[in-house]
């Protein structure tokens, strides 16, 4: 039915607009009266950084910006973790409008929005009415934190601190984003000086009350070389975990020659080859020592049990859920649960 009904009626809209309206159903379904897409075991639970999840399939950052959804996105998409944002310190409108493009022919999508978010206060203020569990059955939230624009880059720190600072009380972990493309200069902080100056900053705060597990997300245009420096880093200093990958900026073999030169970051399954390879890179590297969360082209269950054997703990999506539905994460974790049962 999505395939071949709701998918198609969607597309005929511009991407941003059928999001927002996602975000607005889901809330209004938000209760016990909504669809139950949930399926559980004991088989598929992870415990992963000291933190319990009820399946290894989380929301990736970018879907619930604002924390609107956390209540519901457990039960109406199965989900067994969410990670809103990316936030920072002070609301901004982020990039101009068209700023979402759909690569139909390549399962992608090309996104501009540059981390538009009603603030850190606001999402504190909205997290603080939320409710964290649903049925007993709790639903780990991260955040995924970055720097304003206008903030540069030698005091990226404070704004990453800042969001830490305000957000500890009401999340279960953090990703560190520095590696957006569609923040001017964001990914630079991804080199050893400004990523060790922001990790530092945060492990000292971190040490300061409730400690909450803290991970790197990085991009999947570094050098493998830049990604081993970075993977030493974090191992260096005791970092929870990595998130591989962000959004890419390469234009490989893409059939959407009528979009394929949009700016932006691209999502989708032409992410998928490089954030596997990624994983099994850190996996090489840091054994388990870094816990891997894997994002980036994971459209089908198959993909999932792929990024998982090549060392991910956990897995992430965002359009592969776009793309194919609403009952995709339902589909994975009984693949997960037959897997585990024929092992």
């Amino acid at each position: 039915m999505w395939k071949y009904f709701i998918r198609p009626l969607f597309f005929l809209f511009d991407p941003e607009i059928v999001h927002n309206f996602l975000i607005k159903w889901t809330k209004l379904l938000d209760g016990a009266g909504s669809p139950d897409m949930r399926f559980t075991s004991p088989l598929i639970e992870k415990k992963v950084f000291g933190i319990n999840f009820p399946n290894p399939v989380g929301l990736a950052a970018g879907f619930d910006k604002n924390a609107e959804i956390v209540t519901s996105i457990r039960r109406l998409g199965g989900f067994g973790f969410t990670e809103i944002g990316t936030v920072t310190p002070k609301p901004q409108s982020g990039n101009p409008k068209k700023r979402i493009f759909r690569l139909t022919k390549d399962d992608a999508l090309i996104n501009r929005l540059g981390f538009n978010n009603d603030g850190v206060d606001a999402v504190v203020k909205r997290l603080k009415n939320k409710k964290f569990k649903y049925y007993n059955t709790s639903l780990p939230i991260g955040a995924n934190i970055g720097k304003n624009k206008s903030t540069p880059n030698s005091k990226a720190h404070e704004d990453y601190l800042e969001c830490f600072k305000k957000l500890r009380s009401y999340v279960d972990y953090f990703a560190v984003n520095v590696s957006s493309p569609n923040t001017p200069e964001l990914r630079n902080l991804q080199s050893i000086s400004f990523l060790k100056k922001i990790l530092k900053t945060l492990i000292t705060e971190n040490k300061t009350g409730d400690r909450k597990p803290i991970l790197v997300k990085v991009s999947p245009d570094l050098s493998n070389s830049q990604l081993a420096d970075i993977v030493s880093l974090l191992m260096e200093l005791n970092i929870d975990g990595i998130i591989c990958s962000n959004t890419t900026v390469a234009r490989v073999n893409l059939k959407s020659d009528n979009l394929k030169n949009e700016s932006g970051g691209l999502s989708g399954k032409p992410l998928s080859k490089r954030s596997t390879e990624m994983v099994k890179l850190i996996k090489n590297q840091a054994g388990d020592k870094l816990p891997i969360i894997a994002v980036g082209g994971i459209m089908t269950p198959d993909d999932v049990i792929e990024k998982i054997n090549a060392g991910a703990s956990l897995v992430q999506i965002y359009t592969g859920w776009i793309y194919y539905g609403p009952t995709l994460v339902y589909d994975i974790n009984k693949k997960l649960f037959k897997e585990y049962l024929n092992n």
